[in-house]
Order: structure tokens, then sequence, then C-alpha cells
């Protein structure tokens, strides 16, 4: 009994060779048929101007010694001293002419952030609309 041991190994590469080729003939399908195809135009909707203008924002002040202030900047740069209850009747009242009218909130860098917060919560408590913050750019403030 003689019996024979395959001296072959079992073989652990990859025959790339192919692949290469049909890389290489998809490359030119793709490189011919580039150029015949037609790009899809897209027909953008135009949008006229807007007739009305942007709304000035009602700006609620809050100063170094947390007292509060409102401008109207579609007034000018009249700040009028108020307290809480008459800071959210104004607005009110505002809102009632124009539904669309933003409300800012700006603070002096030195007040704590927790009177911030307070008069946002004011002013949420009370169903204002359009409240935002009010901030300088980096450069405006040096």
């Amino acid at each position: 009994m003689n019996i024979r041991r395959s001296t072959h190994s079992p073989m652990s590469q990859i025959n790339v060779v192919p692949y290469i080729d049909v890389m290489l003939v998809l490359l030119v399908i793709f490189m011919i048929t580039a150029p015949l195809m037609n790009p899809g135009q897209i027909d953008l909707p135009s949008v006229g101007k807007s007739l009305a203008p942007p709304i000035a924002p009602l700006e609620v002040i809050i100063k170094k010694d947390a007292t509060l202030a409102l401008r109207d900047r579609s007034k000018g740069d009249r700040e009028l001293d108020v307290s809480r209850g008459e800071l959210v009747e104004m607005i009110k009242q505002k809102q009632a002419q124009n539904e669309e009218q933003p409300v800012v909130i700006s603070a002096d860098k030195n007040v704590r952030y927790e009177e911030v917060i307070n008069v946002m919560d004011v002013l949420q408590q009370q169903q204002i609309k359009k409240v935002g913050l009010l901030a300088q750019t980096r450069a405006a403030s040096k």
C-alpha cells in the first residue's frame, strides 16, 4: 500500500488579474458614455421681492442692576424703563397689533444668566411669541 501524500499546499493568494481586467473595461465604458449623457436641467421656482419690509424687533434690555427697559426699534432708539408687568403689557399690545412682532432680549454681559432666564420665563408664561436673544459679534464688541 503506497499512499501518496499531496505535496500541494492550499493556495493562500487571490489572483487579482481578472478583477483588474474587469475594472479597466468598466472604466473605458464610463469614459466613453459619460460625455454622451445630457445633464438634467432643473427649473427652480422664482420668488418675487417681499412687499412688506421686515418688522423691527422690540428690544428688552436688562441692565447691570437687573432693571428692565424696552426699546421699540421702529420708533427710534429711545429706551423706556419698565417693570416686569408693564413689559408684558406693552409687548402684548404690540403683538395684538401685529402677530409677527419679534422680541429680542439684550442683557449687559455682567448680568447674571439667571436674570435673563427669569425674563424669558415671564415672557413665555404670558404666551409672548417670537422671543430671541440679541448678541454682538466679537469684532463689534472689541
